[in-house]
């Protein structure tokens, strides 16, 4: 043993004891709520050009991207998982659990801000508005799939009473711009 000299296992990769090397783990992603304006406005940006390319398959990446005014490397950057090449060009997966946050109305008519965790509840919560929005055209059917189900933990509100009594408040509430996270 005198003679042989220990084996440093930083130069050579960290070992988990059975031989196999350890698997590397990246840089974490940073909380949301801990970027500054500027990255969560470029955060937001990205997640719409994956959710433009979830409506429109065609669409490619770049073409999403200058809509948008993002660049591919954003993407890459926030949502590293989402991109897959395909055929020589990117496309996104099926859904995500990247988190957002949206604004609902509550029973008062006010604006919540509501933290997604998937792609499925943000699609929801834009299902849900939508309908709202016919609701309050004419459609009295629009809320009946609705009725006693939460998303994200809060519960959406359905009662035609209730919506009546905020009619006026939510005129204020501007359903598109809450669907689109502020964007006009």
């Amino acid at each position: 043993m005198r003679g042989r000299s220990k084996r440093n296992s930083s130069a050579r990769g960290a070992s988990n004891g059975s031989g196999n090397r350890a698997k590397r783990v990246g840089p974490r992603r940073a909380a949301l709520s801990k970027l500054t304006t500027r990255s969560q406005s470029a955060y937001d940006r990205a997640l719409h050009v994956i959710a433009a390319m979830r409506r429109d398959p065609n669409l490619r990446l770049s073409a999403a991207t200058r809509l948008h005014g993002v660049k591919a490397e954003t993407i890459r950057k926030y949502f590293p998982s989402e991109l897959r090449k395909s055929g020589g060009s990117f496309r996104v997966r099926k859904s995500d659990r990247y988190s957002a946050n949206i604004y609902l109305p509550d029973r008062n008519g006010n604006h919540v801000l509501v933290s997604t965790r998937s792609s499925k509840e943000r699609k929801q919560a834009s299902q849900y508005l939508r309908d709202l929005g016919r609701y309050l055209r004419g459609q009295k059917n629009a809320l009946a799939k609705w009725h006693g189900k939460k998303i994200a933990g809060v519960e959406l509100v359905t009662a035609g009473r209730t919506i009546a009594a905020i009619e006026p408040a939510l005129s204020e509430f501007s359903l598109y711009r809450a669907a689109n996270g502020g964007a006009a």
